[in-house]
This record gives C-alpha cells, structure tokens and sequence, in this order.
C-alpha cells in the first residue's frame, strides 16, 4: 500500500529511511536558557521510536535575543552544544534522522520573551499578534545576524545533528525581508527581490562555510504568504530557483504569516482543505532538481503516499499528526490505519497552549509532553474501576485504566458514547472530530474494556459491583436560565437542534453566542434557515483563539446569520422572543428557539456517591464545565494515576 511513503531518500549525502517528516513545531519543552530538557528529549525520542524519517525540530534560536517564545531550544554558545548532543545521540538509538532548524524570530515576538530586547524587523511594522513595535534593524546588526546563523549552525553540526534547515517562512525575520508587505527598505537589503533576497544568500553562504558541503542545509519558506501585498506563486517560483542555484539542499514549502486573518494557514484549522498546499509545492518541484517538502493538514498516509505517486512532492510534512499519534508511521507500515490517533484539526493544545504562554499539549493524545515521566507497565494487583460516564474524559480514563492492566466497566446512560464531543462534531468542518470518538471506542474494545450503554448509574448499583475505584465522568448539563417562556415546547437545547433529536423551523433564534451557540448556529443557517444569535457580551466566539474565530465568523456572514450583540432575552414568546439592548426593547421572529449558552456541571451522583463511599474521583465536566482538552487530560491523568 506505501511503496513510495516508505521508500529512502537522500538530501546531500543525508539519506532518510522513509518520507515521513515531522516539521519543525514549537513546543516550549526547553529551559529558558535553551537547552534540552529531558522532557524535550523523551517528545522527540517517541516519535524515533515510531518510526518517522526525519525530525526537523523547532526554532532553534541563533541568538540570545532571537526567541519568539520563552522556552524554545538554543545554540547560541557553546555551553548549549551538550545537552542537545544528548538529544541527537537518543535520536540515533532508532532509524530516524533529525535536522536543526535555525532561526531569528524578528518582529513576530516580544521583550517579555527575548531577554527584554525590542523585537527587530526589516521596517518598523509590529506582528499582527504580538503588536509590539519592533526597532528597524541596522545593517551592522544584519552583518552579526548573518554570522550567529552560520555559528548557530556550526554548533549544530557539533551537537551531531544530521543536517540544518533555515526558517524563512511563516513572517519570521528572514521571511520579513523577503516579502515587501513587511520590508519597506530603501537601502541594500530593499526594494527590488535581488536586494529583499540578499540577507537569505548571506545566511547561507555563513552557513555553508561553517559546515561544509556535505552537510545537508535546506530551507523553509512560504510560498504563499496570506496578506494583503504578501508573495505569491509567481515571486515564489523565483525564489525556489534561486535558492537551488545558491547550494541548498531540499526546499521546504509552507505558508502563510502571524495573523488572525492570515489565510495562508500556517497551522491549518479544520475550517481549511486537506493538503491544501500541496499545489504550491508541486508547482516547486517542476523547477527545482532538489527534493521538495510539503505540508499543511495531511494526517492520513494514504493521503500522503498519493501525493507522492502523483511527484507533487518528495517528503511529506505530517507536524500535527505527529503529535496526535507519534506511532502513525509504524502503524501505517503494517497497515493498521484503523488503531492510527488522527489529528483533527482543533488547534486547541497545538497553538491554543502557546497563546497563553504555556507548552503543548493535544487533545486527542493527552500523553503529549509526559513521555519523560509516563510508566504504562502492568500494575501487580489489578482494581476493578467502574466509569461513570461515555464522554471524552470517561474514554481515557478508561483506556489509561486498562492499559495499566484494571479491570475497567464503562457505564453511559445514553445510546451512545462521545457525550458533548458527539454534537461538537456536527456543525461545519468539524466533523473529524468523530474520528476521535470512533479510534477510543475501537480501543477500549480491544483492551476489553466492559461498556454498557442506556446504563444509568445509581447508588444501588455501585454497591452492587462494589469497585475499587469510582471515577465520575458525567460531563455538564445544558445551561436552561429561569428565562420567561422557556419552558415552551418550540423550546430546545443545542444539543438537540445539532444531533436532529428535535426539528426546527425555518426561523431561529438561538441564545448565546459563545462557541455552543454559535457554531450551532453556522449548522443551522448552512441548512438555508433564518437565524438570529442574542449574545449579552460585546462579541461573539469569546473562547475562541482568533484564527478559529475568523473562520467560523466567515461562515455565519456568509449564510447571513443576524447577531444581536450586547443584547439580553427577555422572555420567549409563542411566535418570538423579545431582547433588550441599548436600542430599549424589541421582538424577534421566530418558530424555534434554541438555548446555546454552554453546559453546568452535572454532578448530583458525584455528591452523593462520595457521602457513601471514599474511593470516588469526579473530573472534568463534572467539576467545572471546560472543554474537551481538559477532559482527555484530566480522564488520562485519573486512569494511569490507579495504583
């Protein structure tokens, strides 16, 4: 089935065992110093162990003020070189082959995070996210840039990584001055492309001195840049030629800038196409005679070895789906695809943790960032664990529970498991996330974990099964406030409007416009109904990061979604609701009126199980209503925490 996936390929005289990449992702694993953590170690030693050809790890920083986040790896003195030898040595236990990705993070980062330095940049723009205003950079400073790239690169070398790829992509400094919607220059280093390029042919030519001409150094660029005055194919293909020309090895082809409304998709959400660069790199590969990498939301190998057997591209970029399932190529190699963890696309522990200054973490893999510290050996006297609930927080703990050797019953009182994260899957573009509900329960099914469906629990059976350990996964309830008229039959919860339990009318009015609310309505209007959203906060999407928040804002706009911000309901009539905002008060139409204003916590059998019985633990939903993020955590925690 994956001739061509697990086939070699050489970049220089590097030769990689199979085409399956993991691209460059930060993490935040490493010590603020830069150097290697052994939790950074054990994250990139899963991936070896699971068979993937080439690691390219993330921004390693050239120098002391070049970091974009806080804790990303550096080589910008020597003192750094030893704990990233202990990497690379970890790395060369298995096939796989790792390359250091090298660079400055320019304007897209900040002084709380740089050693208090003002971000620097081609011209004085601030990054759309960061906003922080960076300083134009000087030309002797681009001369000392120039040469820690090439000493940055050398320490790499004696660190014992397999090759070196410089990151001019995704708006960091290198890409700032190639693209002249950030270099507004007049002197040597602007303008024309000759002169917007230069910094890039001096970076390599640093480089290049430093390693000599058998050490693989290849590039990371975008092609297409997602900005309004932002490059495109056309420079592009220019660029690939150039770069070839110059000495680099292999030409890694990405997209996209820092920006909520940047739809080059850097880290594709779910909104976007599978593969949707892979044109871009084909494009690259027609002109170039060196090998060609290509990215952006592939997670499936047969997607991949498609790509291939078309010579679109010579290696596939698989960084998110790396996360979800370090194991994928193995898996795939022995054509298990239905045990494969797929990415879906959430971006909620991937870039959502980043956000707020923390490390990754994944939804759908709660190991993520653990490895160092996880023991999955059998434990010598096996409990009996009883689950009480079939959503995302019960499933791993009932998967971890079982990996550890207890004998693990599952009880749902509906027909189904998944809870919340059944619905979550229907509106636009999310329904992948199904594909993690569909994995668990295949999981759950070959550990032989007991599940019983249309069970509710009560206090009688507990006693009955009298388990070692009680865990409490009930999840939320829909949040139905003492609104006039709710109890109205045309009345229902989101729940219900997504999973088709009730039909609708043609006009809807739905209750909330947080992330509930709204994403049901982007279902409903996509059905070419009426729909209104009342939201008391100033906007729409609050928990939303902004680049999620765009996409499904173009989806509502589209479908002409109506939205009353600001705006409080009143009361809930027959044939409409009436809302008050600053305008004073006001009736809107409507057949069906659905609640969308998030869940409580469902814990009344929480309560009183742990008056009776002292070996109940309660997580996720059922202490405080979050997220699914959370839930897989907290579910993963309480399974493998069972002694």
């Amino acid at each position: 089935m994956f001739k061509k996936l697990f086939s070699p390929q050489k970049i220089n005289v590097c030769e990689i065992p199979n085409r399956l990449a993991v691209t460059a992702m930060v993490t935040n694993y490493c010590s603020e110093d830069g150097t290697a953590t052994d939790r950074y170690i054990a994250y990139h030693e899963a991936k070896a162990k699971g068979g993937w050809g080439l690691i390219i790890t993330e921004d390693y920083a050239i120098n002391k003020n070049a970091m974009g986040y806080k804790y990303i790896a550096g080589l910008w003195n020597d003192e750094q070189i030893e704990s990233h030898k202990k990497l690379t040595d970890t790395i060369h236990k298995y096939e796989s082959k790792i390359f250091c990705q090298i660079y400055h993070a320019g304007r897209q980062s900040c002084s709380a995070v740089n050693g208090g330095m003002q971000p620097v940049a081609p011209s004085a723009i601030p990054c759309p996210w960061l906003r922080e205003l960076p300083r134009e950079i000087t030309i002797p400073e681009i001369e000392q840039i120039v040469q820690d790239f090439g000493d940055c690169a050398l320490r790499a070398k004696k660190a014992g990584f397999d090759g070196v790829e410089v990151h001019a992509a995704h708006g960091y400094l290198l890409a700032e001055f190639m693209s002249t919607y950030a270099n507004k220059r007049t002197d040597k280093y602007g303008g024309c492309l000759d002169n917007r390029v230069r910094i890039i042919k001096e970076v390599y030519e640093s480089v290049r001195s430093k390693v000599g001409k058998d050490f693989p150094v290849t590039i990371r660029f975008s092609a297409y840049e997602g900005f309004e005055g932002g490059r495109d194919m056309a420079e592009s293909r220019v660029l690939a030629k150039l770069f070839e020309k110059w000495g680099f090895d292999a030409l890694h082809v990405s997209n996209g800038a820092y920006g909520d409304h940047n739809d080059g998709g850097i880290v594709a959400p779910m909104y976007y196409p599978h593969a949707f660069g892979v044109d871009n790199a084909a494009e690259i590969k027609k002109i170039v005679n060196i090998p060609v990498f290509t990215v952006n939301r592939i997670n499936d190998p047969r997607m991949a070895e498609s790509i291939l057997e078309l010579d679109k591209a010579d290696f596939i970029g698989m960084g998110r789906g790396s996360l979800a399932d370090p194991d994928l190529p193995n898996k795939a190699s022995t054509e298990d695809l239905t045990s494969i963890r797929y990415c879906i696309g959430c971006l909620q522990g991937c870039t959502g943790s980043l956000y707020v200054g923390g490390p990754i973490t994944c939804l759908v893999n709660p190991s993520l960032g653990k490895e160092w510290e996880l023991d999955y050996s059998k434990v010598d006297e096996p409990k009996s664990v009883l689950i009480v609930g079939g959503g995302p927080g019960g499933l791993e703990a009932a998967r971890t529970a079982a990996i550890k050797g207890h004998k693990v019953s599952l009880y749902e009182k509906r027909s189904f498991l998944g809870g919340q994260f059944r619905s979550a899957a229907y509106p636009p573009c999310k329904g992948e996330l199904s594909t993690y509900i569909a994995w668990i329960t295949n999981e759950l099914n070959k550990l032989g974990v007991k599940v019983y469906l249309n069970s509710e629990v009560t206090n009688e059976l507990v006693d009955e099964k009298n388990p070692d350990v009680i865990i409490i996964a009930t999840g939320g309830a829909p949040l139905m406030p003492p609104i006039k008229g709710i109890d109205k039959p045309h009345v229902i919860s989101a729940e219900d409007a997504l999973l088709g339990n009730t039909a609708t009318g043609d006009k809807i009015v739905i209750a909330g416009g947080g992330e509930v609310g709204g994403e049901t309505a982007a279902h409903l209007a996509m059905q070419q109904k009426d729909v209104s959203v009342v939201e008391m906060c100033p906007s729409l999407f609050r928990e939303l990061d902004g680049v999620n928040k765009y996409n499904i804002m173009k989806i509502l706009d589209e479908y002409g979604v109506k939205k009353y911000t600001e705006t409080k309901v009143v009361e809930i009539l027959d044939e409409g609701v009436v809302v008050e905002n600053s305008r004073g008060k006001f009736t809107i139409s409507a057949d069906t009126v659905v609640i969308g204003l998030g869940y409580r916590p469902n814990n009344k059998l929480a309560e009183e199980l742990k008056e009776s019985h002292d070996n109940v633990v309660v997580i996720a939903g059922a202490v405080k209503t979050s997220n699914a993020l959370a839930a897989t955590r907290e579910g993963f925690d309480a399974g493998i925490s069972i002694k």
